[in-house]
């Protein structure tokens, strides 16, 4: 019996629409809205920041390996964010399914 395949943005949606992914982004987001804030405000003032390292901090390790890239080594930045984003949305979903699959066996009509 030949399983049900997924085409490849069915699966990547299964991964990445759930609690802990669509999370895991809007943490991502809203350190690189930080990152561009800061660097706004510091490009007049000619004081160097150091908050852009932010942004690879948090999608490392994979964004790491785009910065021997140069300056397009910032891509690195969004592709590590959906890496790992559809590595826990995996786990999750590996979790809660494993959850539900268990309880829905041990019920008893008695």
């Amino acid at each position: 019996m030949e399983k049900n395949r997924r085409s490849f943005p069915q699966a990547l949606r299964h991964y990445l629409v759930n609690p802990l992914s669509l999370g895991y982004l809007g943490v991502v987001l809203a350190v690189c809205v930080w990152v561009t804030i800061d660097a706004l405000s510091h490009s007049s003032s000619g004081d160097a920041s150091f908050a852009g390292v932010w942004a690879f901090f948090v999608t490392a390790p994979t964004s790491m390996v785009f910065l021997v890239a140069g300056p397009a080594g910032l891509i690195g930045v969004p592709v590590g964010a959906l890496v790992h984003a559809a590595a826990l949305g995996a786990l999750y979903r590996n979790i809660t399914e494993r959850w539900v699959h268990s309880t829905g066996s041990d019920v008893s009509n008695a």
